[in-house]
């Protein structure tokens, strides 16, 4: 079996006792993957240096897993990853050309970068070594080690959604990119709707030879493939944190706070691209049209800061803020708070003890790849009373858990009377219903989980030799 290469913009580096086992998500799974295979996994230490050397710094865990990192200077921080990846890309891929920044050195920092990664990673790789690339911080890297005479099978993977055509093209130099992405012989999106744009964008503006049943792309004679594959969750480690005090507490508490409302919760890293203020506005709009239903439910809203240095997060703090305070002035009484916004990170064992309590879960994004909040919501259930999915049409999760329109309960996130209609929904579905729907949804995360996704992927780039 090859030996593993992973390749990212940051790395889960194991603690001094070695916990790669001990970790769920994406990290675990590729923990795993590298386990089994034997390998490396690459990327940016999160530190930065005064002069970038390209020395790699070395963890390696009890059970074989090694993790080499560098540190970057404050210039590439700022230009490739607060601007080109961040700034230009993240906007643009999440279909906010608004948002979006084309500075000329954000390109330089990001191409740079890509270099020093495909530099540093060079004597890494063996012979028959699987390389396997994540996200859209490091697209060209397949191209840069191409060029330095890297041969291997080698894989990306993008963890956001890919624009529709007419979008993608307003970034500067956006075929040039493509040209780099198609150096990998295999990429992989989250769903169909964003491997369709991309097979899309090649054909169309680049005159490839595509093949929709295959995802093959070819172009001046090289074939790459590409297909989706949905990632998931790691159910059963998820699954066992329910089992421990931790989740037990958090979910007594919440309750015991509730005072018998109901509660919904929304969890979502503080981010433009999550839908928040358009959610504070169908929740207002909700207890505008029920006023009297201010006892019957209670909205907890978790959202731990992100990206902190860059405006529009800033902008997006502040306007949260504002909504909330606006709907907890017009509705509160004496004993009686409608919106609980709580701005930091949660363990998961107590967003497992807060998703089992809560009886709705909020989940609209106004676009996100795939959303792994709606599947841990989804998989902290009591099968014998679950709560309710809301979930956004515009995540990548929603061609998963729509069950033929018997799973979760779609909504458009820019609509506030839509979000309101189904809050009023969720609250009145009865059992049975809530059942029905959750039994159709589980099977789904329990099987579809972040174990397979990874053997799938690997899977095809052994194939593809």
């Amino acid at each position: 079996m090859p030996r593993l290469v992973v390749i990212s913009n940051r790395v889960a580096v194991p603690k001094a006792r070695g916990v790669a086992g001990a970790q769920g998500g994406l990290a675990g799974a590729l923990n795993a993957a590298l386990r089994a295979n034997g390998g490396i996994w690459f990327g940016w230490s999160g530190q930065e240096t005064e002069e970038f050397s390209g020395s790699i710094n070395y963890v390696k865990s009890s059970d074989g897993v090694t993790t080499a990192t560098i540190d970057l200077e404050h210039q590439d921080i700022e230009e490739y990853y607060n601007g080109y990846a961040n700034s230009t890309l993240w906007p643009l891929f999440h279909y906010r050309i608004d948002l979006t920044k084309y500075e000329r050195e954000f390109g330089k920092g990001y191409e740079r970068v890509n270099e020093r990664f495909a530099e540093s990673a060079l004597p890494l790789i063996d012979k028959d070594d699987l390389v396997w690339v994540h996200d859209y911080h490091l697209m060209p890297l397949g191209e840069r080690l191409r060029s330095m005479g890297v041969e291997n099978r080698m894989g990306f993977f993008l963890h956001t959604p890919w624009p529709p055509t007419n979008l993608f093209v307003s970034l500067p130099y956006h075929e040039r990119l493509v040209k780099a992405l198609l150096h990998y012989d295999l990429l992989g999106f989250q769903n169909d709707v964003w491997l369709d744009s991309f097979l899309h964008y090649c054909w169309k503006e680049m005159g490839a030879d595509v093949n929709y049943e295959t995802g093959e792309v070819t172009v001046d004679g090289r074939t790459t493939v590409a297909r989706a594959y949905p990632i998931g969750i790691d159910f059963d480690f998820f699954r066992s944190k329910g089992e421990t005090g931790e989740a037990r507490q958090a979910g007594q508490r919440l309750l015991a706070s509730t005072r018998h409302r109901t509660a919904m919760i929304g969890v979502d890293r503080l981010d433009y691209s999550k839908g928040l203020p358009e959610r504070m506005d169908g929740i207002a709009r909700f207890f505008d049209r029920y006023p009297e239903r201010v006892r019957d439910l209670v909205f907890i809203q978790i959202a731990p800061p992100s990206r902190e240095d860059i405006g529009s997060y800033q902008l997006i703090r502040e306007t949260l803020e504002q909504k909330t305070g606006q709907i907890n002035g017009a509705r509160s009484e004496v004993d009686v708070v409608p919106v609980r916004y709580v701005n930091k990170g949660q363990t998961q064992e107590e967003l497992f003890g807060y998703y089992r309590a809560s009886k709705i879960a909020l989940v609209t994004p106004l676009r996100d790849g795939m959303n792994l909040v709606a599947k841990e919501y989804v998989a902290a259930q009591d099968p014998d009373d679950p709560g309710v999915l809301i979930l956004s049409r515009f995540a990548g999760a929603a061609q998963q858990l729509d069950c033929d329109g018997e799973g979760a309960l779609l909504v458009n996130p820019h609509s506030a009377d839509d979000i309101s209609h189904h809050i009023r929904i969720a609250l009145d579905m009865p059992l049975e219903e809530r059942k029905s729907r959750f039994e159709k949804m589980i099977v789904t995360v329990r099987e579809e989980n972040v174990q397979r996704w990874t053997e799938n992927f690997i899977g095809d780039m052994n194939a593809l030799g």
